[in-house]
């Protein structure tokens, strides 16, 4: 949470990774170890998760699915420590959580035999979700005093690359993850355009819009596949996107422009 000033700061229940990644972090601050090398690390992660889903091994999958997300929190926080930001890292970051969430997905329709467009709505359901956590985080984010803004509200066009990248990079990443989340973004823009001329989220209703973030959307996996709950997995999913339309009601009805 330290993207945020003292006041602005909330429980983000996605985030129980975080101590992990501070611990990682700092053990690998003074080694040759990039934050790109622990993005390609969660990604590695992610992988074996899938592996064991395939394998049956639900408790083995649920053990790398939650440390995928204690890793993803250790990139950052590398960045920071080194004082080494970069656009690179943080598009790669969002490219890989978007293709193994698809991975994911596939993976548990393969195995439970759940049917694959309903396993597409999952998907898109999954994202939009996400996408409605980090709108409204990126604009906490930006309204917060001294708080992070390397993520901007609406990015329209690929960021000067920061030292230590080159912009060859940052343009082609930008280009995919804009085409990975460009529709995405539309679509919460469009259910919410007015949502960034709100001074501030109060803490309490950050702490519920969590339960969208990606961690938490991968603790409910991982709790629910040692449970032998994988059939009802893609269906849950889908009825969670409707919590969607209550969240934005709330922010449109309690914290109007």
């Amino acid at each position: 949470m330290s993207k945020l000033a003292a006041q602005d700061k909330f429980l983000d229940l996605s985030d129980y990774g975080r101590p992990f990644g501070k611990f990682l972090a700092n053990k690998l601050k003074n080694t040759r170890f990039t934050p790109i090398h622990v993005t390609l690390l969660f990604g590695v992660s992610g992988l074996i998760a899938i592996y064991c889903i395939l394998q049956g091994s639900y408790y083995l999958a649920s053990f790398f699915i939650i440390l995928k997300s204690m890793i993803d929190a250790a990139d950052g926080e590398l960045a920071r420590l080194k004082n080494t930001p970069s656009y690179t890292g943080r598009y790669l970051d969002s490219v890989f959580d978007i293709i193994l969430n698809f991975l994911f997905l596939m993976t548990i329709c393969y195995v439970s035999k759940t049917s694959f467009w309903f396993t597409i709505l999952a998907f898109i359901g999954i994202q939009l979700q996400g996408t409605l956590y980090n709108y409204y985080y990126v604009i906490l984010r930006n309204k917060s005093v001294g708080g992070d803004t390397t993520s901007k509200i609406f990015e329209y066009k690929s960021p000067k690359a920061l030292p230590g990248e080159t912009q060859k990079s940052v343009d082609i990443l930008f280009r995919i993850y804009t085409i990975v989340y460009g529709t995405f973004d539309k679509i919460i823009h469009t259910l919410d355009k007015e949502a960034y001329k709100v001074k501030t989220f109060p803490n309490w209703f950050m702490t519920v819009l969590s339960i969208y973030g990606l961690g938490f959307q991968l603790l409910i996996i991982a709790v629910m596949l040692p449970m032998d709950l994988i059939e009802y997995i893609i269906p849950f999913f889908i009825i969670y996107t409707a919590l969607i339309f209550v969240i934005i009601g709330i922010r449109k009805v309690f914290f109007k422009v």
